[in-house]
């Protein structure tokens, strides 16, 4: 372990904690996973379909001197959630933060969008935090110590032109993590949303005028940009935020 990680996880107070960061493979959620551990934190990686990245962000965290489980599952299957639990608790004992940040992001006119469609995105986004809070708090609890971050969206917030079920999943979410905030924030869990402002994944580059000039910073954040605000988030320090939607979007309003 280099140098900068060492000083990074002195005092943390992440030291023998384990993360659970859903659709961790790449982008945002690969970013979080390796911040995670840098701040000492174990950390189960979980994604869908793409093995091999999931296993590529399973050593970045390995990198940062931490424990890491690659955990597949589908968030749309209550059984594949179920199951993700099961392995983490059996490799870790406990897992005491919870970062649920796959979704899908299908567009399609509202009027063309099926009941099959409403239901896809609603089940891998916010029927997955419910299942994922109701899976991990009860560790949590027995911890007395917990953090719940939960990715929205600048778009989902405002309303996605042909994305009602993103939207509708989005507000939710919001709507989960407050209530959620407020039955167990005195347990010693905290739960908070975080609300990416235009990003740079792969596929976008930044190299479009357009969009930097509705940034008032003038550029894209880096997937590190927000993995530091859940990281945050996630942290002791972070004790008196809770049931908040902390936007990450370089000035644009949310």
């Amino acid at each position: 372990m280099n140098d900068t990680a060492s000083a990074a996880r002195l005092g943390s107070g992440h030291e023998g904690r384990t993360a659970f960061v859903s659709g961790s493979g790449r982008n945002i959620g690969r970013a979080v996973a390796v911040q995670l551990a840098r701040q000492g934190c174990n950390v189960v990686v979980n994604g869908a379909r793409d093995r091999a990245a999931c296993e590529e962000t399973a050593r970045l965290v390995e990198a940062e001197g931490a424990s890491a489980l690659v955990a597949m599952g589908d968030m749309s299957s209550a059984a594949d959630i179920a199951a993700i639990r099961d392995a983490a608790l059996a490799v870790f004992g406990r897992v005491e933060i919870v970062v649920n940040n796959a979704a899908i992001r299908p567009h399609r006119p509202f009027l063309e969008t099926s009941e099959e469609d409403w239901a896809a995105v609603i089940d891998t986004g916010l029927t997955a935090a419910f299942r994922t809070a109701q899976a991990f708090l009860p560790g949590m609890v027995e911890a007395g110590f917990g953090r719940i971050v939960s990715m929205t969206g600048m778009k989902a917030i405002k309303g996605y032109f042909e994305g009602a079920p993103i939207s509708a999943s989005k507000h939710g979410i919001l709507g989960l993590t407050r209530a959620l905030a407020t039955e167990f924030g005195p347990q010693g869990i905290t739960v908070n949303a975080v609300s990416p402002g235009q990003t740079l994944t792969e596929g976008r580059d930044g190299s479009d005028p357009k969009i930097r000039a509705a940034i008032p910073v003038g550029f894209m954040g880096a997937t590190d940009d927000i993995a530091s605000v859940v990281t945050f988030l996630c942290s002791p320090e972070a004790r008196f935020v809770t049931g908040q939607m902390i936007g990450a979007n370089g000035g644009q309003a949310t």
